[in-house]
């Protein structure tokens, strides 16, 4: 009953809107395929037979549905050296192989490491997109193909965007402005870039193809990093995009059926002549923009990307580029938080450098995966510092004897503190007591301070005494202290 009612609302609910969302999608993908096909340096077919492949299967396995994904330059980037030197064969057999190593990412969870992105991160890196997809459409508005026509087509293409939904909401107002605009393109033979000028469009459709490769150890030493690289990024890019569409949506996404089913549609896809892939946060921005949230309207993006390339090619090789380029600025301008200007002046500063930290890496770097990875490590360094705060240290000197109260979290970060707290060689004093009532440890570095500072206080010749051990901490002394009864060679007390 479960599977059927899920079946009604991922393939049957609202089907108009989902299939029209779909189609903006298509039309769309056409344009960024082939630039990421001429980034990685191989035929445009390759790039369209992985948007399809990705985008169709991805909608029948994946875990966020109005999600889509194909082929990307953040993963175009990472195969250049490969393609260089070795071919597109290799290209094909490293995309098979990044999709066995998502599938192994799926099966040891992988997915829950998402848990350590924070929030700061996760807006950066949406701005970041922001500015990207941006910045990618200034090739179109300079150069050649700087005209009059070029700007007059783009802003009209905005004015429809925006406009057209004051007066219905019946049909996607991006669909509207493409179909306008190639209208007007066409009818008037506009001088201004088309599809057409990107690349030429496959007219067959893909089939299987195995890779012309030696199946050999060697090979898999090639193609091994390439593969394992492209799997992160793909899987750090998928999964942050799914929960910006959780975001938008106001739902939630199984984050482990989608690293299985990214896993699934990589894998395939390199068994038809595809390249890799992953989730693409503007495409899937113009498909929640214009009303899909299913399964349906990712279904769509993919078949008609087909239909379109293969059936009715020298239709679509007419579109102007301005009416995309259009389209992807409202992307743009829809992607970016606009709030995080206001929130810079309340939220806390650590938050803020988190933030344009993980913008500045993405936009001077191109890869999503060096700013992510960048404003993880900012947040753990500043939530280690946070947290080290947290212990306090007070002591008392009772006629020949020092007592120390530790209280607060014990841990990598804070365990250099208890140990300059420490006077050693005191003159006068025989026995120390380190009450840790109010402390907990948290891992072998604080076990191993307390160690530390017992062993030189008892080469001292003083009598040492460790009283208030909590639970977890005292199971954490008994199994990585170097004492070999620290229960008993501690003192440890009522606990």
């Amino acid at each position: 009953m479960a599977i059927h009612s899920d079946f009604r609302r991922d393939w049957l609910s609202n089907p108009k809107t989902e299939f029209l969302a779909g189609l903006v999608v298509a039309l769309a993908l056409i344009p960024e395929a082939i630039g990421f096909s001429i980034i990685a340096g191989v035929d445009p077919r390759v790039g369209l037979y992985a948007s399809f492949s990705i985008a169709v299967i991805i909608s029948l396995v994946g875990g966020r549905p109005g999600m889509i994904s194909a082929a990307t330059a953040a993963v175009a980037v990472l195969v250049v050296p490969l393609v260089r030197d070795y071919g597109v064969e290799y290209l094909f057999a490293a995309t098979i192989l990044m999709g066995v190593f998502q599938g192994i990412a799926a099966l040891l969870r992988l997915d829950l490491l998402m848990r350590f992105v924070s929030r700061s991160v996760i807006t950066g890196f949406v701005n970041a997109l922001a500015i990207l997809i941006f910045m990618a459409q200034i090739p179109q508005m300079t150069g050649e193909a700087f005209t009059v026509q070029t700007y007059v087509m783009i802003a009209a293409g905005l004015a429809i965007i925006y406009g057209l939904p004051r007066i219905t909401k019946l049909v996607p107002s991006p669909l509207a402005a493409i179909v306008v605009l190639a209208g007007i393109s066409i009818y008037f033979r506009a001088d201004v870039f088309t599809v057409g000028d990107m690349g030429a469009l496959p007219d067959s459709l893909p089939w299987l193809h195995i890779p012309e490769i030696p199946f050999t150890w060697e090979t898999l030493q090639i193609i091994a990093p390439y593969s394992l690289a492209m799997a992160a990024v793909g899987l750090l890019e998928s999964l942050l995009t799914a929960s910006i569409v959780d975001d938008l949506t106001e739902t939630r996404s199984d984050k482990r059926r989608e690293t299985y089913g990214q896993g699934i549609a990589n894998f395939v896809t390199g068994w038809i002549g595809g390249m890799g892939g992953c989730a693409m946060i503007g495409q899937s921005v113009i498909n929640i923009k214009s009303g899909g949230r299913r399964r349906l309207s990712t279904f769509v993006a993919g078949v008609m990307l087909l239909v379109l390339i293969v059936g009715l090619g020298q239709w679509v090789a007419q579109i102007p580029m301005p009416a995309l380029v259009a389209v992807m600025i409202f992307v743009s301008v829809s992607t970016f938080r606009w709030q995080s200007f206001t929130e810079i002046t309340h939220h806390p500063w650590p938050s803020n450098v988190v933030m344009i930290a993980t913008v500045v890496m993405v936009v001077a770097t191109h890869d999503l995966s060096i700013g992510v990875l960048t404003g993880v490590l900012l947040s753990g360094i500043f939530f280690a510092w946070k947290v080290r705060q947290l212990v306090r240290i007070q002591d008392f000197v009772e006629i020949t004897t020092h007592r120390y109260v530790f209280a607060g979290e014990v841990f990598f970060g804070s365990v250099d503190m208890l140990y300059e707290a420490i006077e050693f060689n005191e003159d006068g004093i025989d026995s120390v007591i380190i009450d840790v009532h109010d402390a907990h440890f948290w891992d072998i570095s604080a076990t191993g301070i307390l160690d530390k500072i017992v062993d030189r206080l008892k080469n001292e010749g003083k009598r040492v005494e460790i009283i208030g051990l909590n639970a977890a901490s005292a199971t954490l002394v008994e199994k990585y202290s170097e004492n070999e009864k620290p229960f008993e060679s501690l003192g440890v007390v009522g606990h």
